[in-house]
């Protein structure tokens, strides 16, 4: 347990960067379900605008450290490349 004035205000940001940081992960993963549920459909058109809203959601939680940038772009090449894989 904190005693200190200053461990006390650090357990308080921490606990209000942890519920943002949180919040961030659980938005990406709820586009990335759309845009699975999406291809999952088979509906191309869908598939593709569900990617397009996913991707800047995805890039920005990188930029805000919730995953790493080469994570975040292996995310975006995967679901762009099952999306492209509908048509054929």
């Amino acid at each position: 347990m904190a005693n200190t004035v200053s461990a006390k205000k650090m357990t308080r940001k921490i606990a209000k960067r942890t519920a943002i940081n949180r919040s961030r992960r659980s938005r990406m993963r709820t586009f990335v379900r759309k845009v699975e549920e999406a291809i999952a459909s088979g509906d191309q058109g869908v598939a593709l605008s569900a990617l397009r809203a996913a991707e800047p959601e995805i890039m920005r939680a990188a930029q805000h450290g919730i995953v790493h940038k080469n994570n975040a772009s292996r995310k975006v090449s995967r679901l762009a490349a099952r999306v492209k894989a509908i048509a054929a």
